[in-house]
């Protein structure tokens, strides 16, 4: 009998637990449906944050492309400054001389580095003379000027076929002048880009 006892006992228990398992459960709480004015409102939040996010969207697109034009205008006027300089300054020689300066050689390489980042740019290098002298040996020392300063740049690594050579003499002064400060500006050898 004390088996039976026990047994109701549990059963009991059993069905008292289940009922307060039942009791306790968490219930569902139904929502009222959202009216359609409520539903209007959530759309029209949702409209104008989209439409904020795409002014937005649109503001950096517009900075970056003032950034992008910016960068490339000021890169076309380092080309522009670099390319000037190049053609601007001349190589020049001391009286009847075809020897290359300490000052040439680094103009040289200063060409030579810009003739190498611009690789479809082919010059010619004209060479030139002050008045005093023959109008050919003047001619034949441009000549040699001119050589001296491709050369130079060919042992740079610059292609042979990049470079062209041509003598004015005494034909084109930078400055008409019979001083030695004029003379001086005429014994040069010019860059020209082709």
């Amino acid at each position: 009998m004390n088996k039976k006892l026990w047994i109701n006992l549990m059963v009991a228990m059993l069905v008292a637990g289940l009922f307060m398992t039942v009791s306790c459960a968490k219930k569902t709480i139904v929502s009222e449906p959202t009216t359609i004015e409520d539903q209007a409102t959530a759309v029209a939040e949702a409209k104008a944050k989209a439409e904020a996010l795409a002014e937005q969207e649109r503001i950096k697109a517009a900075e970056l492309q003032d950034q992008m034009v910016k960068e490339q205008a000021l890169k076309e006027a380092k080309l522009l400054a670099a390319k000037n300089r190049f053609s601007n300054q001349n190589i020049h020689f001391d009286f009847d001389s075809a020897q290359l300066s300490s000052m040439a050689k680094m103009l040289l390489k200063e060409k030579a580095e810009w003739l190498s980042a611009n690789s479809v740019v082919s010059a010619t290098i004209e060479g030139h003379c002050d008045e005093r002298g023959t109008t050919d040996y003047n001619i034949a020392l441009g000549e040699r000027r001119a050589i001296a300063a491709k050369n130079y740049l060919l042992n740079l690594g610059i292609s042979e076929s990049r470079l062209t050579i041509v003598s004015f003499g005494e034909e084109k002064p930078l400055d008409s002048g019979t001083s030695e400060e004029a003379f001086r500006k005429n014994r040069r050898a010019q860059f020209v880009i082709k």
